[in-house]
């Protein structure tokens, strides 16, 4: 399977940094190609957001360079996941020490894809998400948001989420969790568009204009990816959206 990928993030139109952190690590091996994506949402109120998301991109940078490698003798995406969740519980307790240390709060979101030819994995904490576009748009992962929480219960329905002043109160986040229990999800990585963004990019546009810009019809070549997803960033400020805007785009075949 080969890969075309875009990353592309905005600070928003109110906020005075870009809390959040992208990374795309892409490579050939003898087996084929692999590809890894990662966003991470700093805690917006919390100080030190960008530091911390920094930090978990930093760290998953470094173990691909050099843990991947090894990984790739035998893939085992199952085996990979466990890692990845380790590796995030690791993070967790470094940054809430970081925190206890110099007096401040700081935490991130993570979702992060890895897809080694035709098998991916991904791992997932907060309300950063992925989502597979092919005949339909498709979300992989559910938020570990109160909202979330609540509409999965049957108390409160999606509009009424949207609307709540509790829509970004988060169960769980790197740095800020007591105890952190990441979800991983394993797959077989189909033709179309992989899609992860952070929760400023999805809010103030709908599942249907997400798809009529990114289905992979739409989606030739990486400057079209960009353009598009450059689009949908430029609707989202124009409807006054107030976080920090990020979208990562995965074209598969």
């Amino acid at each position: 399977m080969n890969f075309i990928a875009t990353a592309d993030t905005d600070i928003g139109n109110v906020k005075s940094t870009n809390q959040d952190s992208l990374l795309i690590k892409h490579a050939s091996y003898s087996g084929g190609e692999v590809l890894m994506a990662v966003i991470c949402d700093g805690m917006g109120g919390l100080s030190k957001g960008e530091l911390a998301s920094a930090t978990v991109i930093k760290a998953f940078a470094r173990w691909f360079d050099e843990e991947l490698p090894y990984e790739l003798e035998k893939t085992d995406m199952t085996v990979i996941g466990q890692k990845w969740s380790l590796m995030l519980k690791e993070l967790n307790i470094k940054i809430i020490e970081y925190g206890q240390l110099y007096h401040i709060s700081l935490g991130t979101t993570f979702t992060g894809m890895l897809i080694v030819n035709s098998n991916y994995m991904i791992g997932h904490i907060g309300d950063t998400r992925a989502y597979y576009i092919g005949n339909r748009l498709v979300q992989l992962t559910e938020d570990q948001t109160f909202v979330a929480r609540e509409i999965k219960k049957g108390t409160m329905t999606p509009e009424q989420a949207r609307y709540d002043k509790r829509r970004n109160l988060l169960l769980q986040c790197v740095g800020a969790s007591e105890n952190l229990e990441p979800v991983i999800l394993t797959g077989v990585c189909e033709p179309g568009t992989y899609m992860l963004c952070s929760d400023g990019f999805r809010h103030e546009i709908t599942e249907n204009e997400i798809y009529d810009v990114l289905n992979p019809n739409k989606l030739n070549n990486e400057q079209t990816m960009h353009n598009n997803a450059r689009y949908l960033i430029s609707l989202v400020k124009q409807r006054q959206e107030k976080d920090n805007i990020s979208v990562i785009l995965v074209k598969t075949n």
